[in-house]
Parts: structure tokens; C-alpha cells; sequence
């Protein structure tokens, strides 16, 4: 992990601003969504990217129910249930 030698403290909700530097380098827009996870006491911010929620793959998404699937899943999900697809 590569320190920064930023520190920023919360406001009065909790929040912190990314300094302009960290949002260039990591490419981050305005209203973009950040991933926010943890590692021990570590929090990890990361620009979120959507994946399948079956493979974790990033191609070929395809949002059902609120979720995102690839097609390659759900190709793969119809063969399984023996249902044929048309490809086009």
C-alpha cells in the first residue's frame, strides 16, 4: 500500500473530500460511485465497477431485477435449464 501523506478529517456526518490529486489519478468523475470495503482496520475506497453476480466479469452486463448479469451467464444458465435461444 502506497501512503499519501494526506490526512483529512470527518465532518460532523462522517464524511471526507478525496483530494483533487487522488480523484485525477483514480479517474474519478463527479457523482461517481465509490466501493467502499474494508481489510482489518483498514477502510478501502475504489471506484465502483458492476460485475456479474454470478462470474464477476465486466463484459456484456445486462441489468435484470436490479442486478447485473453477463450473457455469457445467462447463456450458460439456459443450457443448463436444457432452454434453446436464438442467437442474433
Amino acid at each position: 500500500m502506497k501512503k499519501t501523506g494526506i490526512v483529512r478529517k470527518l465532518d460532523d456526518l462522517g464524511r471526507i473530500t478525496l483530494p483533487i490529486e487522488l480523484r485525477r489519478i483514480l479517474h474519478l468523475a463527479e457523482r461517481d460511485s465509490i466501493e467502499i470495503s474494508t481489510d482489518d482496520d483498514k477502510i478501502i475506497l475504489q471506484k465502483y465497477e458492476p460485475v456479474d453476480i454470478f462470474t464477476g466479469e465486466k463484459e456484456d452486463l445486462i441489468e435484470y431485477h436490479g442486478k447485473k448479469v453477463s450473457k455469457k451467464s445467462i447463456m450458460e444458465m439456459a443450457e443448463i435449464a436444457n432452454i434453446q435461444i436464438k442467437q442474433g
